[in-house]
């Protein structure tokens, strides 16, 4: 099942609308053109899934970020080997974790601002897990308990800022530096990522990432078990899993697009800041 948070046209709704998105994917992401989103009551983090008799066609809605994490996005550095080796070429003996703001979240053809204060942006395309209950010491072996669903985002960062720094969150913390979408899919679990889904972006339409899940160096059930072991987990939450190798600059003008297997493809342009 796919959840789309979405708008349709100024006056027809007070706000953010939730629905369940109908209609086939393509290999690329793309959904089919007779795709419909049925309005569900609420948001199904907190009210479940309860459909209502509207529905929309997905042209005619602006499709938002799936997910505002209430609480904080967790992301893993260097979790794919060959990713690692462009940079000091050591894979971390346990997942490297970092934060991002939840003011860093736009969704789908939102713009990517490139800041004044860097000169190298880069692109880094990743699959998303959304945490669907509050959790704390999760097993491994009871992570989907705690999964919501998976989407993908863009863990956009300044590498320059990243180099200076010395820690990271500046570098991947500005506004619009987590882009998210174009949905949540609920029928998936840790497996069919351990068994291989493809990771591809896209820039400007050529292919610069093409990863694969079965090359993460830890498994989603050990993400959850380890974060959570440190932090509490809320509903809402995004884990990063880490990002496949070909990372590189985007520059103003460009269009950058993730798609995974599975769930779709997320487009985003980069804009200067006014």
């Amino acid at each position: 099942m796919r959840i789309a948070r979405f708008s349709v046209e100024a006056g027809k709704s007070d706000g953010p609308l939730y629905g369940v998105v109908t209609g086939d994917v393509d290999e690329h992401g793309q959904p089919a053109e007779d795709t419909v989103i049925v309005e569900i009551s609420g948001d199904p983090l907190y009210a479940g899934i309860q459909p209502t008799s509207t529905e929309h066609r997905l042209s005619d809605v602006r499709l938002l970020a799936p997910v505002i994490p209430r609480s904080k996005i967790v992301a893993i550095g260097k979790n794919y080997a060959a990713h690692a080796a462009e940079f000091d070429g050591i894979v971390p003996e346990e997942p490297l974790m970092f934060l991002k703001p939840n003011t860093s979240v736009v969704g789908p053809d939102d713009d990517i601002v490139y800041p004044r204060q860097s000169q190298n942006l880069h692109y880094e395309g990743e699959l998303a897990v959304v945490i669907g209950r509050i959790c704390r010491d999760v097993p491994p072996e009871r992570a989907t308990d705690v999964i919501f669903g998976y989407t993908v985002a863009n863990d956009v960062t300044a590498r320059d800022l990243q180099a200076t720094d010395g820690q990271w969150s500046r570098a991947k913390g500005f506004d619009t530096f987590c882009p998210l979408g174009p949905w949540i899919e609920t029928d998936l679990d840790p497996q069919d990522f351990a068994d291989g889904r493809g990771v591809q972006t896209y820039l400007n339409g050529d292919l610069v990432q093409d990863g694969n899940t079965r090359d993460l160096v830890f498994d989603i059930p050990t993400l959850v078990a380890h974060i959570s072991a440190a932090m509490t987990l809320l509903p809402g939450d995004v884990i990063l899993t880490g990002t496949p190798e070909g990372v590189g600059p985007m520059l103003v003008g460009d269009e950058v697009e993730v798609a995974i297997t599975g769930i779709g493809a997320l487009t985003n342009r980069v804009a200067a800041r006014d």
